[in-house]
């Protein structure tokens, strides 16, 4: 069997349908999984990798290449990638398959393209239309089920089965051609529909005299389509296909709407669109406010982007569009920092290929370069609270390249990329980008720039073994957070790591000090995201005070909490502990779960290479990992502790989380106890780091 096979046809004929229904029944041969890759959604090739580990869970927090990281995470691993929609992609794209199939020897791709990949070793599947070729044809039975869901009333009979055949065959049995002809059975008869067709036929297929007779039909069919609808409906669905992939009511009445669309109109023409089949209605479980979600099928999006290419109010759509996805990236920076933050987070991920198409307008536009700037900074919630750094180190590197004034907007693309980059433990970037945006600071009176660059140098003095530096600059950046009456998400953080840094030093009451006011702030707000790492600290804290049960209870809400977010860095800080806690003896000497410890490390180092350098190269957070490590040395064989750190490193993150969350934590309490226990003494103090000097 080809591990890559394109289904190849044009535009309507099925491709995407039969592939994800060949993936559903292919999916028992694959232990790792299917994976669908919405290519559709990707108009700049150089987030296309990004895409596919995005698709994949695979979060991109690493400073190395995102391909690299792709077949790092391939290499193992028995999978299905189905790419889907494709074939405007096909010269990014085909290197990147041959390079991820030579990589990985378990992974199978399944493309849907207009056009082969032309990768070696793939197997072309032509997907032909339906055939037509009388009333008892696939194509009639399709036509009458799609008639029976729009009109109920709809029966298939002998008097109406040679018309409807009649019509297939004109429309060359192309499955999107009719479903969209079916689609007018609510104010027009078939033979009325096939006459009208006949005359679309002479108007609309002498435009591309090389186009394929099957690519003329399905422009004519659409074609057909879009001249049955009413002026309004024609302008809206050109006026649509700004958006990339799925969009929501109020995004397409801020974008689409005008003198000439009014805005109390819009619901009722989107109404017509998805009756018609023109619109897809996208139902959104996971959506908090129930909201409804719509997408056009990538094939009536390019038709109407050729209409709104050829008005005069292109760019104008382009910038109203660019302006939504900057309000909605400013209002989530703000709800951030509240008690709807995992909505936030929820509806951010929602917005992601269009805030990409946003982001992309503004780096190509010229003039609008400080809005790119201004844009990619706004999205630093999103980039690390949610495991996108690669990709905002991506956006960022090209803002700053376009833009090298100092402006406000720089600042914080400074301070944000120094942030993603100490995260990634590249603290070769990190720096140079921070003391630059101190500096600007300084030059232009900047003080909330100052603040947020003495910060991010704080932290990065912080994983790289500077304690008493790292102390002293989280000290002068919550200083001027105090002057500003500055109090977010970044400020509690800033407590959290002055706190961390506190406790590494072993001032273990400045520390609890710090990481009660951190827990504090964070019940009074409704914040999560800083309150997640809190519980890493309070966790820690548990354990060396020899309350296991109590640390398992603060680790295990700390991985729910940021595995809820995608934040990879807390969750494998989170994994870690528990690892160390699985290895810890219960009160009454009951042995830890060696085998439990080695699996959790393994499957925390494959998350850490998703994230960046293990422990971010830092002394003081690989403490707690290499206590463990000597406690399952010491109690397993080399051969045993390799099996299970193996079968760890081999489990996706949803069942590593699920195994974290599973038991009840009166069951662990049962095993732990609260007691002091003499015999672990002696481990904990000599843990280095932040347990040092905390035994007592």
């Amino acid at each position: 069997m080809s591990r890559l096979v394109t289904v190849v046809g044009p535009g309507g004929v099925g491709k995407s349908r039969v592939g994800l229904r060949a993936a559903a029944m292919t999916a028992h041969r694959f232990p790792d999984g299917v994976w669908h890759i919405d290519c559709a959604t990707v108009t700049d090739p150089a987030v296309l990798c990004h895409t596919v580990a995005e698709a994949l869970r695979l979060t991109d927090g690493t400073a190395r290449p995102v391909r690299e990281v792709l077949l790092d995470f391939l290499r193992s691993r028995r999978l299905l990638l189905v790419l889907d929609g494709c074939e405007h992609l096909v010269e990014q794209l085909a290197p990147t398959v041959g390079m991820m199939l030579a990589a990985a020897p378990g992974l199978h791709v399944l493309a849907t393209s207009r056009q082969p990949l032309e990768v070696a070793g793939e197997h072309l599947l032509p997907l032909a239309p339906l055939p037509a070729d009388g009333p008892h044809s696939d194509a009639v039975a399709l036509f009458a089920q799609r008639a029976a869901a729009v009109l109920p009333t709809f029966r298939l009979t002998e008097g109406s089965s040679a018309a409807i055949a009649t019509l297939c065959q004109r429309l060359d049995g192309i499955p999107l051609a009719l479903e969209l002809a079916a689609g007018r059975l609510r104010v027009l008869s078939v033979e009325q529909i096939t006459q009208r067709l006949d005359d679309r036929f002479r108007v609309l297929t002498g435009g591309c005299r090389t186009a394929l007779p099957r690519h003329q039909t399905l422009r004519t069919a659409i074609g057909w389509s879009h001249e049955l609808c009413t002026p309004h409906e024609r302008l809206l669905w050109a006026r649509l296909s700004v958006f990339v992939g799925a969009f929501d009511l109020e995004a397409v009445e801020y974008v689409c709407a005008g003198p000439d669309l009014p805005a109390e109109d819009v619901l009722d023409l989107l109404s017509e669109l998805v009756a018609k089949s023109i619109v897809l209605r996208e139902d959104d479980p996971g959506a908090a406010d129930g909201a409804l979600r719509y997408r056009l099928l990538d094939t009536l999006r390019e038709y109407g982007a050729q209409w709104l290419h050829d008005s005069a109010t292109e760019l104008q759509l382009q910038r109203r569009h660019r302006d939504w996805y900057l309000g909605l990236a400013t209002w989530g920076e703000v709800e951030w920092f509240s008690p709807r933050q995992l909505e936030t987070s929820v509806r951010t991920e929602r917005a992601h290929s269009n805030l990409r198409a946003a982001l992309e307008y503004c780096l190509v536009e010229p003039g609008e370069e400080q809005l790119a700037l201004f844009l990619a900074g706004t999205l630093w919630y999103f980039w690390i609270g949610c495991g996108h750094l690669a990709e905002g180190r991506m956006w960022l590197d090209r803002a700053l390249a376009l833009a090298p004034e100092p402006t406000d907007a720089r600042a914080k693309a400074l301070w944000v990329t120094g942030y993603l980059a100490t995260l990634q433990g590249d603290l070769p970037r990190a720096l140079p980008v921070l003391e630059e945006c101190r500096q600007q600071a300084l030059e232009t009176g900047d003080d909330r720039a100052l603040a947020y660059a003495v910060h991010r140098q704080g932290c990065a003095a912080l994983i790289g073994d500077e304690l008493d530096r790292a102390v002293e600059l989280f000290d002068e950046a919550l200083w001027h957070y105090d002057q500003l009456g500055e109090l977010n998400s970044n400020v509690l953080m800033g407590m959290f790591e002055l706190g961390l840094a506190h406790s590494f030093r072993g001032e273990k009451a400045t520390a609890a000090t710090w990481m009660a006011k951190v827990r504090g702030e964070c019940e009074r707000f409704g914040e999560q995201w800083a309150y997640a790492y809190g519980l890493f600290a309070s966790a820690l804290s548990a354990w060396t005070d020899d309350d296991p049960a109590l640390a398992l209870s603060h680790a295990r809400e700390c991985v729910r909490l940021n595995h809820a977010f995608r934040d990879l860095v807390g969750l494998v800080l989170g994994l870690e502990l528990v690892a160390l806690i699985a290895a810890t003896p219960g009160a009454d000497g009951e042995p830890g779960d060696l085998h439990e410890a080695a699996l959790l490390q393994g499957a925390a180092s494959a998350v850490w290479r998703s994230v960046g350098t293990p422990l971010f190269g830092s002394s003081n957070f690989t403490a707690v990992h290499d206590e463990c490590a000597r406690r399952i040395r010491a109690g397993l064989t080399e051969e045993e502790s390799a099996a299970s750190f193996a079968r760890g490193a081999e489990l996706d993150l949803d069942t590593v989380v699920a195994r974290v969350l599973a038991g009840a934590d009166a069951a662990s309490a049962a095993r732990y106890g609260k007691a002091q226990r003499p015999h672990d003494r002696e481990a904990v103090g000599a843990l280095r780091g932040p347990l040092a000097g905390q035994r007592e």
